[in-house]
């Protein structure tokens, strides 16, 4: 979606809460690849693969010259002879570590075993978002979430658009409001619990 897109977006959906929604989650997004530099992972569930975001946000880093909001899509299915963006599989979830983030898009709820690896990268320090639908667990292992509920005035493809086209500007991330002590001590606890670093 180009920019001019976005706008006429943004404008009709001017009045509700997605805009700034997506453009706090946006920023959230940038607060956690720039400084910390491990790379960005991307995850959907069995059903729905984020190939769109992905190709949004390899749109988004270069066009804004941010290269750390490139994703690593990891797909749940990699045949051989796949090319190599789209030839890694869950796999690459077991080597997320502190500085990684990993961005989770679940239009439903995602496989046990997947959200065991999600809980893995999180205890291993990795910082997980999610794009939702308000399951109760994905948003229980997410630092941040931006949930598209039933009944909300736009789906989860759309929020994705508004949210890849905020991670390009050049806007420092909103405050996070309420959430900010909550996401504080879970990171400390993070940080606390999690194993110490590989020496090599």
């Amino acid at each position: 979606m180009d920019a001019v897109r976005v706008a006429l977006l943004r404008e009709v959906l001017a009045g509700t809460e997605w805009p700034a929604a997506a453009r706090r989650f946006a920023g959230s997004l940038r607060f956690s690849v720039v400084p910390r530099g491990g790379g960005l992972l991307l995850v959907g569930t069995e059903g729905y693969e984020p190939w769109h975001l992905a190709a949004h946000l390899v749109d988004e880093a270069a066009w804004s010259g941010r290269p750390e909001l490139t994703p690593t899509l990891v797909r749940h299915r990699v045949r051989p002879g796949d090319p190599a963006h789209l030839a890694v599989g869950l796999g690459r979830l077991e080597s997320a570590r502190r500085g990684a983030t990993l961005l989770m898009v679940a239009p439903e709820r995602p496989p046990a075993a997947l959200l065991e690896r999600v809980h893995d990268a999180r205890r291993a320090g990795a910082t997980v978002l999610s794009l939702d639908s308000g399951d109760p667990e994905v948003q229980g292992l997410a630092h941040e979430t931006l949930t598209v509920g039933e009944g909300a005035e736009v789906d989860l493809d759309t929020v994705q658009h508004l949210v890849s086209a905020a991670a390009g500007e050049n806007s420092l991330p909103s405050p996070r409001g309420r959430r900010r002590f909550r996401d504080r001590l879970s990171l400390m606890a993070d940080h606390l619990t999690s194993p110490p670093p590989t020496r090599w």
